[in-house]
Order: structure tokens, then sequence, then C-alpha cells
């Protein structure tokens, strides 16, 4: 029998007993031949509050037509975004990751209500692209994922800059390296345009790596969010849609073990953000796929850096573009067998016929060959040990010190870290620990893109290291550990640290550690109580409540 592509909206539309539905479609313009179509919903993350998502309006209407075209009738909707960039350092920065959550619930109760035959997810900042994913996979209808693109580079005294370069400098001017006048010219032209976040941090890796999970369709995510042929991807996405609708390819046929695998290896061959790892690690919950902390660095173990990306290498995500794109970096991993070219993408081909006709611009070095590469291993590191028994996060692009040994200076929150910073207080050899800033304690895991900005900024990248159980921006750099599981919050032994305890980061061991004994920690912790919640009621608190380590990925389930 022949799928039916009216699979879901049957119920709304047809029969008699749903002439009040038709009446309320044909108030707002809709036709009877509209609703006898199948109908593709928009999930539209347009805000007007940053640039990121700020294309996004009118890429729906191209969505839209493409839609159209090719048979179906599009309905768009919407719901939130939170601006990482804009909400960094402060308590608002704690709803970021919360977003997360409640972007995915709104595109599944959206989706549900109006029970959408297939769905084509609009995203820009951060959370809004694993949102989308795990909405899809507890959907499990006809879907895609379309980027809204990366912002263009700014030019700053003759060089490029983007807004990693805005962060650092705010350490470089607290430090008397950069004056008010020039931190003001700076900060007007960095960010010349709508589009996400520039570099390899966590939009971009979010971006590349649906198109490797093969929710997205490839090719059509790394062209920027101003360059013209972006609205002939929204065309062609709205096209593409409907064909994954008649074939009835479902988000979990494509959501293998060994997607996953290559979403992890196009992340880390690209030297992509921390933060994928938390998302990826949602969305295979989501998914039912089989997926632990410790499987990021098998795979970063074995998948060389290829890419030359900020914030640990030189270009920029348009700079990937112009080069040849995701394109060139799947067939080159294809190639030398580092990814399963053999997982299925939106158009129904394999990610190796795909990626086949990958165009290389010539004399390109943004993309080298898997033979020589910038690093032989991926940027993604899992450090275990007994101040991280879950497992915790540390990227290293490949100059980093492998081993950091020195006395902790303990902060409880991310303010007075940065206040120590800028004030000048931390010194070469520290190990700066900012705890109950994880999922829980936080609540929401904010990220210390100002903090570590701040150390970088003021000089002290390569002396001075940072743990957290909150997270990092994918524009962070330096010695950073982040993700820190069991968090402070849940009496983690991160929460047994005492200001000068000796701390020891040991990346080619994977070990993470306080020098001292399992006894002095368990005597620590059994006088140690849990702050009181910082949100009692709404939803922080709802979010505190429900929310998982972040070795889970910090989904909210109700068994949580």
């Amino acid at each position: 029998m022949a799928f039916d592509p009216k699979h879901n909206s049957r119920t709304i539309t047809d029969g008699p007993t749903r002439a009040a539905a038709r009446a309320y479609y044909y108030s707002i313009g809709f036709t009877t031949e509209d609703i006898a179509k199948p109908i593709v919903g928009i999930a539209n993350t347009w805000i007007g509050t940053m640039p990121c998502n700020f294309n996004l309006r009118l890429l729906a209407e191209k969505v839209a037509v493409g839609v159209r075209n090719a048979g179906g009738t599009p309905m768009e909707f919407n719901t939130i975004a939170i601006s990482d960039g804009i909400t960094m350092g402060t308590e608002g920065m704690k709803t970021s990751l919360i977003s997360r959550e409640i972007i995915a619930d709104s595109i599944e109760l959206c989706t549900r209500g109006y029970m959408f035959d297939a769905l084509v997810c609009l995203v820009g900042c951060d959370k809004t692209i694993p949102a989308a994913s795990m909405a899809l996979a507890r959907l499990n209808i006809p879907g895609i994922i379309v980027y809204g693109g990366t912002i263009l580079a700014g030019t700053f005294k003759g060089r490029d800059v983007n807004i990693q370069d805005v962060f650092e400098a705010v350490g470089a001017n607290a430090a008397g390296g950069m004056s008010d006048e020039e931190l003001d010219l700076l900060e007007h032209a960095a960010c010349p345009g709508p589009g996400a976040c520039g570099g390899q941090f966590t939009a971009n890796t979010m971006s590349l790596a649906m198109e490797f999970l093969g929710l997205s369709p490839v090719g059509l995510n790394g062209i920027p969010a101003v360059d013209e042929r972006k609205n002939d991807a929204g065309v062609r996405a709205g096209e593409i849609v409907m064909d994954v609708l008649r074939r009835n390819q479902r988000p979990l046929d494509v959501l293998t073990r060994e997607a996953f695998e290559n979403a992890i290896a196009g992340v880390a061959a690209t030297g992509g953000s921390t933060n994928a790892v938390l998302h990826l690690l949602a969305l295979a919950r989501e998914a039912n796929v089989p997926l632990t902390i410790d499987d990021f660095d098998t795979v970063s173990t074995r998948t060389p850096m290829i890419a030359d990306l900020r914030p640990g290498g030189r270009y920029l995500a348009a700079d990937l573009d112009k080069a040849g794109g995701m394109e060139l970096v799947a067939k080159r991993l294809v190639a030398a067998g580092k990814i399963d070219g053999s997982q299925r993408t939106p158009s129904g081909k394999t990610l190796a016929e795909e990626t086949a006709s990958a165009h290389e611009t010539a004399g390109q070095d943004v993309v080298v060959t898997v033979e020589e590469p910038l690093k032989k291993t991926g940027g993604l590191v899992i450090l275990k040990g007994n101040l991280s028994p879950e497992g915790c996060v540390t990227k290293v692009a490949g100059h980093e010190r492998p081993e950091h040994r020195g006395p902790a200076r303990v902060f409880d929150h991310e303010e007075e870290a940065m206040d120590a910073v800028t004030a000048n207080l931390i010194k070469p050899g520290d190990v700066v620990v900012i705890r109950y800033e994880g999922p829980k304690g936080g609540p929401g895991m904010r990220e210390m893109l100002g903090v570590t900005s701040a150390i970088v900024g003021a000089g002290m990248g390569e002396t001075v290291a940072l743990l957290t159980d909150g997270r990092f921006s994918g524009a962070s750099r330096g010695l950073m550990v982040g993700h820190v599981a069991p968090e402070a919050f849940v009496g983690g032994p991160i929460a047994a640290i005492r200001e000068g305890d000796m701390i020891s980061i040991d990346i080619p061991n994977r070990r993470l550690d306080v020098e001292l004994s399992d006894d002095e920690i368990a005597s620590r912790l059994r006088d140690w109580s849990p702050p009181a919640p910082r949100y009692t009621t709404g939803v922080m608190a709802k979010y505190a409540a429900l929310v998982s380590s972040a070795s889970e990925g910090a989904i909210t389930r109700p068994s949580a």
C-alpha cells in the first residue's frame, strides 16, 4: 500500500466533522485546494533580539515557496531563541540551555497539535539547532533542519575580526592592553550583519553536525546568512522536504549509531565546540541510540583535525564555505575511512554520494589532507578522575600544554571569578574553579566565555587553567575543562575543593584530579550541604527539578 503524504493532517482537514477547522483555515487565506495537500510545518526560530536568527523571516518565505512548488501547503509557526553572546556573563545566560528544552517542547507541541505531515525547522543560534533535532526525533515525522547561516567577518585595523575578538578584548582592556576607545571601535566593527557567530563555535559546529547526521540537506547550511545563494537554498529546502515526505524517510531512519559517530568525527575534524558533546548526547537519548560521553574521546582520537578554523585556528566558517564546505571535509574523511559514507542524507543519497563531487577551491588552505593533518587527533577530549568520575570535556587545538598542575582558586559563581580576573587577582599557574553552575546548580549550566576570554585577553591563556561544572562557549580557547560531573550542587567531588588545593589536569592520560585522598574527599562531602536553590518557582525551578547530569546530555525527563 502506497504511503499517504497526508498521513497526519487528514485527521485535521478531512470529513464533515472537520468543517469548523476548515472554516478557520479559510478565514486566514487558505483554499480548499491548499488544505487538500500535505501540510508542512515551518518551525521558525526567528527573533528580533540578535543577529543569529535575524534572517529567518526571509528564509521562511523562500522555504514556503519551495514547499508550494513541490505540491505542499506550508504553515509557519514561531518559537523562541536566546542569544548566548548577548546574555553571556549575566544571570540571563542561565536561560540559554534551558531554552533548548523549551524550543524542542514547543516544536513538538505545535506539530502534534496541528498534525503536520512534515516539518522544516529553521535554526540559527546555538540551542535552536539541537532543540530542533530533538523535536524531530520525538515526533519522527519526515523533516529536515535548515540553518540560517554564519555571519561574515568584520574588519578592524585592516584584519578580519569576529565576536571572539571582542570578548578577548575585554580582558585586554582590563589588563591595560587596549584602550576604551579601541574597544569601542572593535565592538562596532565585529558583527557587520545578520548570521550566527563566525568561527567554528557552537552554532556552526552543530550546523555541520546536522549535515553529517543526515538531518540537514548537504551543502545548504554552510552558505553564509547574507549570501544570495541562501535564498535558493531556502527554496530548495522546501522542495527537499516534500521529497523526504513522499519517500516517508523519518528522522529515526537516519539517526543511527554510525550517523552519530559521523557527526562526532565532523566536529572533531573541524575543531568544533565542546557543546557538541552535550547536544549530541541529548539527541541520542531522544532517539534511543546508545551513546556515551566516552564515545566522543574514542571517535575524536581516531579522527584527524583537517580544518583550520577559529577559535583554535585561523579561519571563519565563511572561509570554509569558500574553500569547499563541509562537503570537502566529509569527502576526505570518507575517502580515508574515517567516517561511514553509507549513511543516508535527506536527498535519499548516501553521505558518500552527496559529497563525492565536492569542489575544492584552488589554492585554499582552510581544509588540509588527512595524510598531512593539522593534528593527528581531533579536538574533543574526555577526562575522568577523582574530580569528575562521570567525565568532563576539554578541547585541544594542538598547541595547548598537555598537562597543568596548580593551586585551586575557588569561586561559587561565575561573576566572582570574572571580578577576580579583571582585578588581576589570578596569577600564572592558578586553576580557576567555578562551581554551582551545572545543570541543576545554575540552573542552566552557563557558558564561561566571558571569563575564559578575559583570561586569554589578560595574557594568561598559556599559564592559567579553568575548570567548571558549567559549560564553555565554542569560542573559548586555552586549557579549559567543562561539564565536570557530577556537578557541585548534587554533591559531586568538585564541591569538596578548597582554596589552594592542588589540581592536576593530565590530557595524555585523560585525568582530572585533586591531590586529596578518597577519604579526605569523602570527609569533606560528609560535612557539605547543598546551597538553597536559586529559583523555587517558574521555568528555572521546573528545569532544575527535571534535568539530568551533563554526562547524559542535560536533558529533562520526568524520570529524572
